[in-house]
Parts: C-alpha cells; structure tokens; sequence
C-alpha cells in the first residue's frame, strides 16, 4: 500500500477534546431522555453529568465504564495513542476507581495513512494502559476521512469510595493536579507558531496518567472529584458545584499553566474554537474581578486534553495531594463561580 506522510492534525477538524459537541448544545439535548425503568444497582448514571457510569455488582465491587475517543492532538501516531488512552482511562480514575480492561475505539483513513501510522496508534495507546495496568481486549474499527482514536475502558471500585461529582462540601478546598493549557499548545501548533520545548511539556502533561492522583484522592478522605478535559476548567468544575448543589470561589492566579500556554493566549495564538465556546457556556454562571487578565479568563476555558484531577477535600488535608490549591467550594449559589 502506497501513502504520503500526512501530518495528523491536518486531518482534525478539532484538536482532542477541543472537538467535543459544546457543552450548551449538548446538555439540552440528553436531559430527559429515558430508556429502561431506573435500575438501584446503576449508582452513577447520565443524570449528574460525571466522568463516568458506575453499576454495582456487590455490596464490594462496582463496575465503572466510560468511552472517550478524538481526533488527533498531536502528529506524532505514537505520542497520539498514549495521549487518547491516557485520557480515556483518567474518567475511571476520576471515579476513584482502577481500570481493568480496554477496548480500541478507531476511525481511520487506512489508504490515505497507511498501516504503519495505525499500528503506531495503537502501540501508544497499548504502552499507556501496560503502564495503567490495563488489558487491552480487542476493538472495534471503520473507515473515515478524519483519523479518530480512544478506548471504552471498565475500571472497578469500592461502592463505598466512589468519587462523584455530587459530594462536595462548603469549605472543601479544590486541589488541581495537572497543569492545564494543552488547548492553547496545541492550537498554535497546528498554525505553526508554538514551539518544540512547549509543545514538548504539553505531551509529557496529556500523557500523564491520574493513577497517582486518584489513590492520593482516595487516601485524603477527598469528598468529590472530576478530570478537566474538554469542557475547559470552569465548565467541569461548574459540573461539580452544580451537582454538589455549593458555589465555588476561584484564585485565576494559582491556576498552574502548561509552560508556554498564558504566553499564547494573551493574544489570538493560542485561541479556539473550542476555547470561544466554553466562554461562552461559563459566562452566565461565572463571575471574575476586574483584576484577572484576559489571558488568564483565557485559561481556565482552555479545552483540555487528557487534563489532572480537580479534587474537592478538608482543607487539612490537602497537603497529601500532588497538586495545587486553586479555590474553595462556598454556600452558593448554586453553581455560581467567582473567579478572583
């Protein structure tokens, strides 16, 4: 089979989960759709909007499932299948759970692209669950223009220890444990104007698995949890004060940054699409002081990729976690964020 070296990104319309459907068209359209009659063993379902459904099989063991595939962030096949595994894997970790069994989710332009980059897809993708744990058993694949690439990953836990969305408490602090950014990188990546040691760090940051993080979660009596991806920091965290029924006040300068990152979004480089649709979602739910710049308003709209835990804990506590305290969880309103 003859192919011509392409570079990945040039066939994504999107960059990761930049390419998510936009949180405010999304939510309309699932809320309210039923299917079976409720089921007490489905202990995290679709209704709050978490990083993954959890279903028990024991009073000891519950199941965790979740799938999560995108187009290309990077152009590098390798780099691109451990990114997409890794992120995949973090919604178990989210749940405070430990994934146990993957299956290849891809869509992939074999003639265009060729077997060779496929096969590195996977390998990547195979590396990041070896370091997981996590049995890789098959999957499933089409033809498609537009190259896409993720896992549907079963992960179990602790009925007991679940991390959800919905258990923070007033006082909590919020403990971030990646960097974020790698929305930015990426964007200007693809238009040529980032550089090789930012678009360097922002991998080494997708490519990180929350394992860690999560067990150190779990160890610090943490009361909630969810991952940053897509929907940019202030729209995952408006999921949790939303559920958790709390508002949250958040310092925009102790947000950590992937290196590069506020350099590119203090002017247009580093500004998507995807960023200009979460600000548009967070805007009528967030609320900033004068004295936050626009690159670090920018910021916390970032779609991340394969982004750390956001982890809601007694605020003596927070030590035992890996990570930065970027605010706290307040009476209300309800979903309401100040960003300071």
């Amino acid at each position: 089979m003859t192919t011509t070296a392409v570079p990945l990104t040039s066939l994504s319309h999107g960059a990761g989960c930049g390419c998510k459907l936009p949180a405010a068209d999304l939510l309309p359209i699932v809320t309210g759709i039923t299917g079976a009659a409720p089921d007490a063993r489905l202990l995290v379902g679709a209704a709050s909007g978490d990083d993954a459904a959890v279903f028990r099989l024991t009073p000891t063991l519950a199941l965790i499932q979740t799938v999560d595939f995108f187009t290309p962030v990077v152009d590098d096949p390798y780099d691109f299948g451990r990114i997409a595994a890794t992120n995949a894997m973090s919604d178990v970790y989210a749940m405070g759970g430990i994934p146990v069994l993957a299956l290849n989710i891809v869509a992939f332009p074999l003639e265009q692209l060729g077997p060779e980059v496929l096969r590195r897809i996977l390998e990547g993708g195979a590396a990041a669950c070896a370091d997981a744990g996590c049995v890789v058993g098959g999957g499933h694949s089409i033809d498609d223009p537009e190259p896409k690439y993720g896992l549907c990953v079963t992960g179990t836990v602790d009925p007991e220890r679940i991390l959800a969305n919905d258990a923070g408490e007033a006082g909590d602090v919020l403990v971030l444990t990646k960097p974020i950014g790698a929305g930015a990188v990426m964007t200007a990546a693809k238009r040529g104007v980032a550089t090789a040691d930012q678009l360097d760090a922002a991998v080494e940051v997708m490519a990180t698995l929350n394992a860690k993080a999560s067990a150190q979660a779990l160890a610090a009596g943490a009361h909630a949890a969810t991952d940053v991806t897509g929907f940019g920091l202030l729209g995952h965290l408006r999921s949790l004060t939303r559920e958790s029924k709390l508002g949250a006040r958040l310092d925009a300068g102790a947000v950590p940054a992937i290196s590069g990152a506020l350099e590119l979004l203090a002017d247009e480089r580093g500004v998507s699409g995807g960023l200009r649709r979460n600000a548009a979602y967070a805007e009528p739910f967030t609320s900033f002081d004068s004295s936050v710049d626009e690159a670090r308003r920018r910021l916390l709209c970032d779609p991340m990729t394969s982004g750390g835990l956001l982890i809601a804990l007694p605020r003596e506590r927070a030590g035992e976690i890996d990570g930065v305290v970027i605010g706290e969880l307040t009476d209300g309103p309800k979903g309401e964020i100040h960003v300071v």
